[in-house]
């Protein structure tokens, strides 16, 4: 076999077994997640697929690398400082509390960390969707300080989530207010849905208003609101029931293009 190698690696974020020569030239690849193995030259196909053969599970396709499609030109040519999708839930709330971790001895905890565990929590189950062909960016920013906390395309549409964590109080919900236990009710669902506008502007396609409620004791919605779907965490896996909307290159499309930083500095 002309001492080819078979070599895991990572690249751009998916996991392959890289087939060389003794000098280190790729002469194919195989991508597990495809089930396809790419042949950089067809003269070694049998060759490597006699290296690959231990880690074959299945039927695979087989033929040159394919022609990347203009998402994925887009995301091999985006700066890594302009990458929104590494961003992790709550990133700028990560950073600031970086920045400006407080005093380390507080009489109440600090509302920043509440809502730092309350995005962590929903972007974690958002993650959990993308083996079902939804994509997530986390805390995508917005000029003037705003930010959408979560994005999420895929096969239903669009989504901007904004994340309230309740701490296990009663939730009144009354079209635009939002009241936590005793407090004072605040017009939250205007921001919500100004988010979702901002965010349809942007990508020019509908983005459809989400208020996810983290943990709340009881939620009591007086009327159905106007333009935006309020959840509680526990009912994140609902979304992902929806379909029709949009096809995976679609998906893909609308990704490449929300991850672009300079998408949302046009607002």
């Amino acid at each position: 076999m002309d001492g080819l190698r078979v070599v895991p690696a990572r690249r751009h974020g998916q996991d392959r077994l890289y087939v060389c020569l003794p000098d280190g030239g790729n002469v194919a690849w195989y991508d597990r997640e495809a089930a396809r193995v790419n042949l950089l030259s067809d003269d070694r196909r049998d060759e490597v697929l006699q290296a690959l053969g231990p880690f074959l599970t299945g039927p695979v396709a087989v033929g040159p690398p394919p022609v990347p499609t203009p998402a994925e030109l887009a995301r091999l040519t985006l700066h890594p400082d302009d990458d929104l999708a590494p961003n992790r839930p709550g990133e700028a709330l990560l950073i600031a509390l970086e920045r400006d971790p407080g005093p380390a001895h507080r009489l109440r905890p600090d509302p920043r960390r509440r809502a730092l565990a309350a995005e962590h929590a929903t972007g974690t189950a958002l993650d959990r969707l993308d083996g079902a062909g939804w994509r997530t960016l986390h805390s995508v920013p917005l000029p003037g300080g705003d930010r959408v906390h979560h994005l999420l395309i895929g096969p239903g549409g669009l989504f901007a989530l904004h994340v309230l964590p309740t701490r296990r109080q009663r939730v009144h919900v009354g079209d635009p207010l939002v009241a936590l236990g005793r407090r004072e009710p605040r017009p939250l669902l205007r921001r919500v849905r100004a988010d979702a506008d901002r965010a349809s502007y942007a990508l020019t396609a509908e983005v459809r208003a989400v208020l996810v409620l983290v943990d709340p004791a009881h939620v009591n919605v007086t009327a159905p609101p106007r333009a935006v779907r309020v959840l509680t965490d526990r009912e994140l896996p609902d979304l992902a029931r929806r379909g029709g909307v949009l096809k995976p290159a679609d998906v893909e499309a609308l990704h490449s293009t929300a991850r672009d930083r300079a998408t949302w500095t046009r607002l």
